[in-house]
């Protein structure tokens, strides 16, 4: 049974914790947009490094950054003074993370890194330390307390060590102008890829789109569109889709009456039916579905041409909905 006094130590975690965040906010100085432009303007990889929870805290910065279009990789500075630091070259930026500012097994690798060339930030608690001597750029992520009662285990610290990683992850994002696609092409796993993936991707092209002429007598439109196992059929006239036919329109001409089997298939169709880019995502295409109380989508190629067919049971069978 949760007791009143844990609820109480939780909050006061959780307010210590979000008082450490928010007072990074006046901090956000030269220093910061320096630290941005050092990472945007290097021509090589964002090399991340920190012992202990800072170091852990640096593996979850590198791989932010690497998902969000800035390449990226985490160096362990313990495995740095014993060959590893030869993964850094000379036109690349380091991260170095130390609360303290005067971590022993970073400390020893800095020298090394500056005789190299290669620009560092720092982000460290301590402005005056060691480690922001070395720093080209110096991100004070400093706390007033520790959520731990101790004040020994870090929490508050790397609370905040993380959230100013994350700012810098998202100023990169601005900066470089990263859209939705190209988080798209490095996530391509899980149900996060699935909402990302193309409307190409999942389209009936070729043979498998179900087409007719617009003199094409419904009756044999009617095959094609059980054929195709969509409920539809496009109406093309020299590969320009003209309109769709969709099961729903045979049900309401033949409640109408008349000779309905018989009609051209340009009589019967929906003219200028909904299409959308090839390289649109799935999860685009879903909300238009939504937006027009339809169930399928034209997909158009590079040149604006038609290329497929995209129906909302193929974004159910990818997960995307």
């Amino acid at each position: 049974m949760i007791t009143k006094q844990a609820i109480d130590i939780a909050k006061r975690v959780l307010e210590i914790e979000a008082e450490a965040v928010k007072a990074l906010v006046g901090r956000l100085d030269g220093n910061f947009t320096k630290a941005v432009d050092l990472i945007f303007n290097a021509t090589g990889k964002c090399v991340v490094s920190g012992m202990g929870k800072s170091g852990i805290i640096g593996q979850k910065i590198s791989s932010t950054l690497a998902s969000t279009g800035t390449p990226s990789f985490f160096l362990h500075p313990a495995e740095g003074m014993h060959g590893d630091l030869g993964m850094i070259m000379k036109n690349d930026i380091v991260i170095a993370i130390s609360n303290s500012g005067e971590t022993e097994e970073l400390i020893k690798i800095l020298p090394v890194i500056k005789r190299m060339g290669v620009k560092m930030i720092a982000m460290t608690g301590r402005k005056d330390s060691t480690l922001a001597k070395y720093g080209d750029a110096v991100l004070d992520v400093g706390v007033a307390e520790e959520a731990c009662p101790l004040g020994l285990a870090p929490t508050a610290s790397t609370t905040a060590t993380l959230a100013m990683g994350d700012a810098l992850a998202v100023a990169l994002i601005e900066k470089k102008g990263f859209r939705t696609e190209d988080f798209a092409g490095l996530h391509p796993a899980g149900s996060l890829g699935r909402r990302l993936m193309k409307a190409s991707e999942l389209m009936h092209g070729g043979q498998a789109m179900p087409k007719v002429g617009p003199e094409t007598p419904v009756k044999d439109a009617l095959f094609v569109i059980t054929a195709g196992r969509m409920g539809l059929t496009g109406v093309f006239d020299n590969g320009k889709l003209l309109g769709i036919i969709t099961d729903g329109d045979l049900r309401r001409a033949l409640e109408r009456g008349g000779d309905v089997l018989n009609m051209k298939s340009s009589e019967l169709m929906t003219k200028d039916p909904k299409v959308i880019p090839g390289d649109a995502l799935a999860e685009t295409a879903l909300k238009v579905m939504e937006e027009h109380s339809i169930t399928a989508l034209f997909v158009t190629g590079d040149e604006g041409e038609v290329a497929g067919v995209l129906h909302m049971h193929d974004l159910l069978k990818a997960g995307v909905v």
